[in-house]
């Protein structure tokens, strides 16, 4: 099958924009079997620009077959290789691609959270120390993925490089406005059907993702302050982690805790993660989506936290970018739809059932 001709054209947007490849650079790019051809043109962008990739292909079925026969010590091994290569690296390149999203449906919870535990010193050096490695997640179109989205594999491609394959230096110029907006105010109210949710972002820094940290970008985010959140929220949209789906989460928060969770579907699970660590029932990240391209739901959260309209709250840690303030094994952002609910900042309406009321946002 010939090369879609898309799929060297990010390529050379993440190398060369996203993360800004430069020569001499060590990077990192890791993703699964069925990502090869972008594997591929990924590597061959980095050596155009006179780097170094170190390419890390993930075999297929095995983290099943992990969590199922493990024992006590290999989960509780810390990987220190793994750390030792992101140490060295200057930039990493992730590809978000699997086989089967269900993998780990039927994988003890429990193992899944104790590996997370020992690997995160590595997640929150790649994602959490910016000085030292830059990163960058990046969507690639494969059948699994389609199918979890409900579309054809070349719907899923257009809609996939529709998403990414914009003008990101316009689409930042507006997310800057709104952005701007946000890092000056202090108090937020989500009011509508569905929630009612007060929390302070005083003294955060707000962040507009143009397509670094993410590929495709396209949200605005901040850390609340950790102990602020007061009142409750319903969320619409299905959460899914480790291959499960937790359905019609509504949450009630008391100075910035979890104090009641509920769920219509794998409620269980919910509270597991809330009590994941100390941290994990407080939430680390206020996420806005304002990707103009993104309006359907897929189950991939790289696309569903940034559709317009939406906001998102993640379980857990927050990024030191933002301000910090919360450091958890988990990260775990959950979508609600807020066209039919207001986010107003120090009393004063941004937005309106989805809609900017911000003068000069028009994404």
């Amino acid at each position: 099958m010939p090369l879609d001709l898309r799929t060297r054209r990010l390529a050379k947007l993440a190398v060369r924009y996203a993360v800004f490849v430069k020569p001499g650079e060590k990077i990192i790019v890791s993703g699964g079997t069925e990502a090869i051809p972008f594997l591929v043109e990924l590597y061959k962008e980095i050596i155009l620009q006179g780097a170094h990739p170190n390419v890390k292909i993930g075999l297929p079925n095995v983290s099943d077959f992990f969590y199922k026969y493990a024992n006590k010590e290999q989960i509780e091994r810390f990987p220190e290789e793994l750390m030792d290569t992101a140490k060295k690296a200057d930039k990493y390149i992730g590809v978000v691609t699997t086989t089967n999203t269900r993998e780990l449906t039927n994988c003890d919870s429990k193992k899944i959270t104790a590996r997370a535990k020992v690997t995160h010193p590595i997640s929150e050096y790649v994602c959490n120390t910016p000085e030292e490695i830059n990163r960058c997640t990046i969507a690639y179109p494969v059948q699994a993925l389609a199918q979890e989205a409900e579309m054809s594999l070349t719907e899923y491609e257009n809609f996939v490089y529709g998403a990414c394959l914009q003008d990101w230096k316009t689409i930042g110029k507006q997310m800057n406005k709104t952005k701007n907006v946000f890092e000056k105010g202090k108090h937020v109210h989500l009011i509508g059907e569905g929630v009612n949710l007060k929390f302070s972002i005083a003294g955060k820094n707000a962040i507009a993702d143009k397509g670094h940290s993410n590929m495709p970008g396209g949200e605005i985010f901040m850390a609340p302050v950790r102990e602020s959140l007061n009142g409750w929220i319903k969320f619409e949209y299905p959460a899914i982690r480790a291959g499960k789906e937790v359905t019609d989460i509504e949450l009630k928060f008391e100075n910035g805790k979890v104090i009641e969770s509920t769920a219509s579907k794998n409620q269980d699970f919910l509270k597991e993660m809330i009590a994941t660590d100390k941290n994990a029932s407080y939430v680390g990240e206020f996420g806005i989506g304002c990707n103009p391209k993104i309006t359907k739901f897929t189950k991939e959260l790289l696309f569903d936290e940034k559709i317009s309209g939406t906001i998102h709250l993640a379980l857990g840690s927050a990024y030191k970018d933002n301000g910090g303030g919360n450091d958890s094994a988990i990260h775990w952002d959950i979508v609600k739809d807020m066209s039919k609910a207001k986010i107003i900042l120090d009393g004063k309406i941004v937005q309106d059932k989805g809609v900017w009321k911000i003068k000069g946002m028009r994404i």
